[in-house]
């Protein structure tokens, strides 16, 4: 007999199931939480993970939760969530030298009024929305890499600035303050 993977329970008929990206050994009760994962031998013709339709009439309770939570919730809400996510904002990588600056809406917005074009002219002539536009120089929104290159060529200015922070760490004993060791008193018991 084998133990589900996910409750812990004996079974004597385990049953393979893609569950938040990972592929389970779960119980006939915990099958309902992700996609069954079809064997490579059953059919060539269909798709490797079952729609959970076909389970949901030979099952009462669990059967009805995997449709529910099958590939209509786990799909439409990774892509959308996973698509929006990467427009809008962009995580600092760590080993950049290079950040987005600050004032980035500001230096677009003068050097493109030192230009002398409107936001509309502005956009058309790099092949971007006028809302895009828009929405980097009220700062409402981070620039691509893509669209912060096109900036950056045209209008002829540097939207990054250096990561600071990783300065070199100096003790306190060199500098003469006091560390946290030469305050605290220990009690030896």
């Amino acid at each position: 007999m084998a133990q589900c993977e996910m409750c812990g329970t004996e079974t004597s008929s385990p049953r393979t199931v893609k569950i938040e990206g990972a592929e389970l050994q779960v119980c006939d009760s915990c099958a309902g939480f992700g996609t069954e994962v079809r064997q490579q031998g059953s059919t060539g013709a269909s798709s490797k993970y079952s729609t959970g339709d076909s389970e949901s009439g030979s099952e009462s309770g669990g059967g009805r939760s995997g449709a529910g939570m099958g590939s209509n919730g786990g799909s439409a809400g990774g892509t959308s969530g996973s698509g929006g996510g990467s427009s809008g904002s962009r995580r600092p990588d760590p080993f950049d030298d290079d950040t987005l600056a600050q004032d980035y809406d500001q230096r677009i917005r003068e050097a493109r009024e030192g230009t002398g074009l409107s936001q509309a002219d502005f956009a058309q002539e790099l092949n971007e929305k006028a809302s895009l536009i828009r929405k980097l120089e009220r700062g409402d929104m981070l620039p691509s890499d893509r669209v912060q290159k096109k900036l950056e060529r045209r209008l002829d200015i540097d939207l990054t600035e250096e990561a600071g922070g990783d300065t070199e760490w100096e003790g306190g004993a060199s500098t003469g303050s006091y560390t946290l060791g030469d305050v605290v008193e220990r009690k030896d018991s």
